[in-house]
């Protein structure tokens, strides 16, 4: 079953909205959010209203504060329930735009991009199967992308204004 709280002050403390599906606008809900619990499924939660703004995947567990979620600031707006997917999984990852150069495929999480594609740029992908999250820092840190199954021609297509990509992995419910 798939539910995700969140609350208004840290370690689940003050006002709190139970969530079981998309929400677009959490503001009419909660003033701001300081930390949450994930009772099932993996979820993106969205900094701005109408899945718009930072993203941030989370699985199954607590968050007592928004740095356990790598939060910027307090503000969650919108969220979005991830479907389960249980494998196999597989990205392929190209070094320039529209599917250009050099191609790598992944099946497995990729802590460092940089040692195992020998450069931190991705340009474009191909998400044959499975969901994933590219991050922009090495070992999943930093800003998150959420990819579902698809071609992405150029980052801008994945929400990023900049190809860096330094780490990336499979989102998996891991209860």
């Amino acid at each position: 079953m798939e539910k995700i709280t969140f609350f208004e002050n840290k370690n689940f403390a003050g006002r709190s909205f139970e969530c079981g599906g998309d929400c677009r606008d959490l503001q009419a809900h909660l003033s701001c959010c300081n930390s949450i619990k994930v009772d099932g499924g993996a979820w993106i939660i969205y900094e701005r209203p109408n899945y718009l703004g930072y993203q941030y995947v989370l699985s199954q567990g607590e968050y007592p504060d928004s740095q356990h979620w790598l939060g910027f600031n307090d503000s969650v707006r919108s969220c979005r329930f991830v479907s389960t997917y249980k494998g196999p999984f597989k990205i392929k990852v190209f070094e320039r735009e529209d599917f250009k150069g050099k191609a790598v495929e992944f099946t497995e999480d990729c802590p460092s991009v940089l040692d195992f594609y020998h450069q931190n740029d991705i340009h474009s992908c191909k998400v044959v199967e499975g969901h994933w999250v590219f991050y922009e820092l090495p070992n999943y840190r930093g800003r998150q992308f959420f990819l579902r199954p698809g071609e992405y021609k150029r980052c801008t297509d994945w929400g990023s204004v900049n190809s860096r990509v330094s780490s990336f992995r499979r989102v998996m419910d891991l209860q």
